[in-house]
């Protein structure tokens, strides 16, 4: 029996004129945001420009447990009408996506994808997984073209002149993503690192406060995400120390410097968390609290946004974003969580009653963006979403998008007893987090509440 050619094609109406959606595509960070965090896909390498002869892309994709490369490479480019991804090696037996964008008026254009691809050992294999692999490709296009028209709406929002903007942690979960946000948006993105640096990279090293000041003159932006990482490992003394050393020695240097230039930026946005506000029951909590919370948490957060002084009394306009629990499957705790609950052993933690405090990954970006692009804004700035929800009915939520069972309680006892301190502070704790300052300052959260937010990051 012949081997099976199978045809995908998705067409979408995109607000914006085509040659504008073309340049979203061929821009640096495009595959990055295409990507949906859901997929067990991994950039490796990407060569050159989309609009140059035979540049390549290899990525790492999963099968069950297997990892497998994936190299393609682009093609048949038409003048922000058309180019070609032809698998050289990978997973599929052959496989050819066409990006099409399409005039449909002044204002509007057509984005169609279409794929062509045959399976490895069809037509057995298109009997035993054909329709696993097409709803596998319908639900990833189905997130790509959301998630192009949610990035191009967002920046209409702002109309801008392209920025000059410099960032540190911009290899991180966060930076890795609103880097690509900013790079597709038309600015320049120049990451800020501690070794290895590349073209537009800025190398420092803040423990010896080694920086060259003249790489961060003339900067429009700085964004500061870089610290230790909370949610990894055990909280012992010598971790604690390094939550907070990263944190605070790195925005006092930082903020030194950026006061010390002759053409300074004109915003700073220098991380914060909504650590900052403690365990606070039920209480609602904005950015006008002006209350004191006690505790390891609380007392970094204080340090690390009190850190940036320097760089306000210079004169520069500081913003601290205190960021709640960022969602989406690709990291931090919903990742963890996703395993227990798909094999229907998910359930509450300690009592279920405390506030969780979240936001999806996109909200976020979108979030920071409009930090920047909003002069008004300053200080304190929470960056959860307008509903947050107790853990149970978090619970309640994730288990009905993923459509599993989720009854098992895991005791407070017990997650003391496994993670120690870290439980009681981020797990177990209550905040009650509102985004004042977001919403009255114009805001529009795409995904306000958590079934909308769970629904879009793990395409369900």
């Amino acid at each position: 029996m012949a081997s099976q050619r199978n045809t995908f094609t998705k067409t979408t109406r995109i607000p914006c004129p085509s040659d504008e959606l073309a340049m979203w595509h061929l821009r640096p960070g495009a595959l990055i945001r295409l990507t949906p965090g859901f997929e067990p896909v991994k950039i490796l390498f990407q060569e050159g420009r989309i609009d140059e002869a035979e540049t390549k892309r290899v990525l790492e994709t999963k099968i069950g447990p297997l990892r497998q490369k994936w190299t393609v490479i682009h093609s048949d480019y038409i003048h922000l009408r058309q180019f070609k991804d032809t698998q050289i090696e990978g997973p599929f037996r052959e496989f050819v996506h066409t990006h099409r964008f399409l005039p449909d008026n002044e204002q509007f254009s057509l984005l169609q994808d279409q794929i062509e691809y045959r399976l490895p050992l069809s037509p057995i294999s298109d009997w035993m997984i054909g329709k696993y692999i097409r709803n596998r490709i319908e639900k990833g296009f189905n997130y790509r073209h959301k998630i192009t028209i949610a990035d191009l709406e967002t920046h209409h929002r702002y109309p801008s002149t392209p920025l000059k903007i410099a960032m540190t942690g911009a290899t991180g979960l966060i930076g890795t993503q609103l880097s690509a946000f900013l790079t597709t948006g038309g600015h320049t993105v120049y990451r800020i690192v501690r070794r290895h640096p590349g073209p537009n990279d800025i190398l420092w090293d803040p423990d010896k406060e080694k920086i060259n000041p003249a790489e961060l003159e003339g900067m429009d932006v700085v964004i500061h995400l870089a610290g230790e990482s909370i949610g990894n490992g055990r909280w012992n003394e010598a971790k604690k120390k390094k939550i907070g050393s990263s944190r605070i020695i790195g925005t006092t240097f930082l903020a030194n410097t950026l006061a010390q230039l002759n053409k300074k930026p004109r915003v700073f946005i220098s991380a914060s968390a909504i650590g900052f506000y403690g365990n606070r029951a039920n209480e609602i909590l904005t950015e006008t609290q002006t209350e004191t919370a006690t505790g390891f948490l609380p007392e970094v957060c204080r340090e690390w946004e009190a850190a940036a002084w320097p760089a306000v009394e210079a004169g520069i306009r500081v913003v601290h974003p205190r960021t709640g629990i960022v969602l989406t499957p690709a990291g931090g705790a919903l990742k963890s969580m996703l395993l227990p609950y798909r094999l229907g052993l998910g359930g509450l933690m300690g009592s279920g009653r405390q506030y969780m405090s979240w936001i999806t990954l996109d909200d976020l970006i979108y979030g920071i963006y409009h930090l920047i692009q909003t002069d008004t804004l300053s200080g304190p700035v929470n960056m959860t979403s307008p509903h947050p929800v107790q853990q149970k009915e978090f619970n309640r939520v994730l288990g009905k998008v993923l459509s599993r069972p989720a009854f098992i309680p895991v005791p407070g006892w017990v997650l003391k007893l496994i993670l120690g301190e870290m439980a009681e502070v981020l797990l177990l704790s209550s905040a009650r987090v509102l985004p004042g300052k977001l919403e009255s300052s114009g805001f529009q959260f795409r995904y306000p509440d958590l079934e909308s937010g769970l629904r879009h990051i793990l395409g369900k």
